[in-house]
């Protein structure tokens, strides 16, 4: 994981998730290379982007980017925001 060790904690643990799963077998090496290098891509998060939570259970638009670096996210169905850090979020295709 030393070659990960620049990451933010939520993603390496990402990261680490999707090798073990590699390698016990239960997820193939294409998938798992696209997903670590998801995990490894810097996004520049923009307000307008939509964007999904890591594990995917939260899908929205960015709001606004706030001073202190976090951002604002309204999700689907929802006319309230959400606070997130930036790494803890994934732009969608």
């Amino acid at each position: 994981m030393a070659l990960f060790s620049d990451l933010p904690p939520m993603r390496k643990k990402e990261v680490g998730s999707m090798i073990a799963h590699y390698i016990a077998g239960v997820l193939d090496r294409d998938p798992m290379v696209a997903a670590v290098e998801e995990l490894c891509r810097a996004a520049d998060l923009v307000p307008g982007m939509r964007v999904k939570s890591m594990r995917g259970s939260m899908r929205g638009v960015i709001t606004r980017v706030l001073d202190y670096g976090r951002l604002a996210v309204r999700p689907d169905g929802s006319a309230s925001e959400m606070i997130s850090l930036p790494e803890n979020l994934l732009a969608e295709d």
